[in-house]
Parts: structure tokens; sequence; C-alpha cells
């Protein structure tokens, strides 16, 4: 999309807000290249990191807001349908990735909102298996915004890394180098959690 390159190369704090909400919608907007570009002109002394990483996650917290109310009131047949029409494959959605996100939120309860935020292909749509669920807004918000707000400060901490070691014109190549490194190893992360208390759970069970 060519109007998302053109606001991608002219980033402020409102370009920022409005690329983070479609990110958080059903819109391809890579969050990657929106923060950490963001946070590498920070570091620069041309934004405000902290502004970057507040409205970054306000537009994150607007978007996830617009999927929750619409899963909420028009229910899971719809959902499904828009998952599987040609406006929802232009937006690279399907229904299996909308199932692979419910999956997630309901095997992982309402604490999916904060660690679904970190995960690449359920991060922008785990707010959908919320709405469905009709959880509690304020419960969502609160879990939306800290996953949310964890997740761009991890982008911007890489952006302003960054900054002190590659020219701009090699940062976007950078981005999605480190990007991948940044995304398995929050997998790894979740995944040894998971284990942990998932064993835990069961040798205390047996005890029991």
């Amino acid at each position: 999309m060519n109007w998302i390159s053109s606001l991608l190369d002219n980033l402020n704090y409102g370009t920022i807000f409005f690329l983070m909400m479609l990110e958080s919608t059903v819109v391809p907007v890579p969050s990657e290249l929106v923060v950490s570009p963001a946070a590498y002109h920070a570091a620069g002394g041309n934004l405000n990191l902290w502004l970057v990483i507040l409205f970054a996650t306000l537009g994150a917290d607007l978007g996830a807001t617009i999927n929750y109310v619409v899963a909420y009131y028009v229910g899971r047949p719809v959902v499904y349908r828009f998952a599987n029409s040609r406006l929802g494959r232009l937006c690279l959605l399907n229904q299996q990735k909308v199932e692979k996100s419910e999956k997630y939120f309901y095997d992982h309860g309402m604490v999916a909102t904060i660690t679904g935020r970190l995960i690449p292909g359920i991060r922008h749509l785990i707010s959908i298996p919320a709405g469905l669920a009709k959880m509690h807004y304020g419960w969502f918000l609160l879990y939306t915004t800290l996953g949310a707000g964890a997740w761009n400060i991890i982008l911007a901490a890489l952006g302003w890394y960054l900054h002190t070691i590659v020219p701009e014109e090699q940062l976007h190549d950078k981005i999605l180098e480190y990007g991948d490194y940044i995304k398995w190893g929050i997998i790894a992360i979740i995944v040894v959690v998971a284990a942990y208390y998932g064993i835990r759970y069961v040798v205390k069970k047996r005890k029991g």
C-alpha cells in the first residue's frame, strides 16, 4: 500500500498513532516498521522516545478496541464471513487465523490478551476472541495496554539501539533481521514459562 509507505517515510506522533491503530485492527501494517524507525529518529533528537511509545500504545488500544467491539456485537458468523471474504484476504486475513487466535485465547484465558500481543500472527487478532467471549472491557483494555506497551517498548529499544550501529539506509533491513530474533526469543520465553506452570500444576495435582 503506497499510502502506508508514504506515512512511514514521514513519521510523527500522529502517524505513529494512526498506523498502530490500523496495525491492531486487520490492516497489514508491520508495527516493527513503525515504532522502531520512530525510536531511531528519537535517538537522533527528532522525536521523544516516551511519546513514541505512548502514542503507539494508544493507537494499539484504539485499534484493538475496534476489533473487540465489532466481534462483541456482530458475533462469530459475521467475523468468519469477513475473514473469508475478498476484503478479508486483502487484509491477509482468513478463518484459520481467526480460529488460531480463538484457540490461543481460550487455552490461556484472559492473560492471553497480554501475551498474545507479543506473538506474531496472534497479536493483531487477539482482541477478536476477547470480544466474542464478551470479556469485561475494563480488563480487556488493561491487559491490551500492558501487552501492547511491552511490545512497543521492545521495538523502541531496538530502534534506539540500531541508531548506534547502522546508518538510516540500512535501518529497514536491520529491523527485519533483529525483529525475527526478537519474535522467536519471545515465543521461546512464553513456551518455557507455559511449560513451567504446566509441569508445576501437574505435580501439585498429583501431590494433592
